[in-house]
């Protein structure tokens, strides 16, 4: 049975512009083209500036691109307004940052419930569904802490539950090690490794080469054009942590 392909997009451009009428344009993008299939463990690799993390804003739609076409589930999402997109975003997306994004002053439990509370969960519901996902990641002792008291590594499991709790079809990561020590660094690697040994499928932009070649395939990434797409020859694998 052939994979089925999720994403895909074609002549992918993407223009910033200054404002003022003799403002430069800066071209992040310059024509990608690009197929993912379900289930598969992508990592986005390339110099700063090299347009990768303006690639994954795109494809987790955070952000439109100036032309080309984007195809979620053979679906195309170019024309869809800002309300369809954010739907898609929170039905279908799951991300994980490298500034974690939590909310420091309120609890895990309430941060890893918050993808729920706009996608109209009732409250007994997603305080079920949000402790499970804590659990998953090890972190049940710690529910009630307020996210600013926890560690580095243990902030980025919370988003990681974070992303989690919805059950989206593909988790992006941008950078998810870069504000973290080596052992925490692989402590998130083996938590991803793991996500994808269940089914997720996961878009990563990292520039740590070792976490780069735990996927399947390295998309490498310069002048906002795909320079090289292979596949991750002796891939890491690694057990849960628990």
């Amino acid at each position: 049975m052939e994979d089925k392909i999720l994403i895909k997009i074609e002549d992918l451009v993407k223009i910033y512009k200054e404002d003022g009428e003799d403002s430069e344009e800066t071209r992040a993008l310059a024509g990608v083209n690009l197929e993912i299939k379900e289930g598969e463990f992508v990592s986005i690799v390339g110099p700063s500036g090299s347009g990768k993390s303006t690639l994954l804003q795109i494809l987790g739609c955070l952000d439109r691109p100036s032309r080309g076409k984007y195809f979620l589930e053979g679906r195309e999402l170019n024309h869809y307004s800002d309300d369809e997109l954010a739907k898609v975003r929170n039905e279908k997306f799951g991300f994980v940052f490298q500034a974690f994004n939590l909310l420091g002053r309120v609890s895990i439990l309430e941060n890893v419930k918050l993808p729920l509370i706009y996608a109209g969960i009732s409250e007994p519901e997603r305080t079920e569904i949000a402790k499970k996902t804590i659990a998953a990641v090890g972190l049940t002792d710690r529910e009630n802490y307020e996210a600013a008291k926890l560690s580095g590594g243990q902030k980025q499991r919370v988003a990681i539950a974070r992303a989690l709790v919805n059950a989206p079809k593909v988790i992006f990561a941008d950078e998810p090690t870069g504000n973290l020590d080596s052992k925490s660094g692989a402590v998130i690697l083996k938590f991803f490794e793991e996500l994808h040994s269940k089914g997720n499928t996961i878009i990563l932009v990292t520039h740590e080469t070792y976490f780069a070649e735990s996927a399947q395939r390295m998309i490498h990434m310069k002048d906002g054009l795909v320079k090289k797409d292979e596949k991750v020859a002796g891939r890491h694998t690694h057990g849960f942590v628990k």
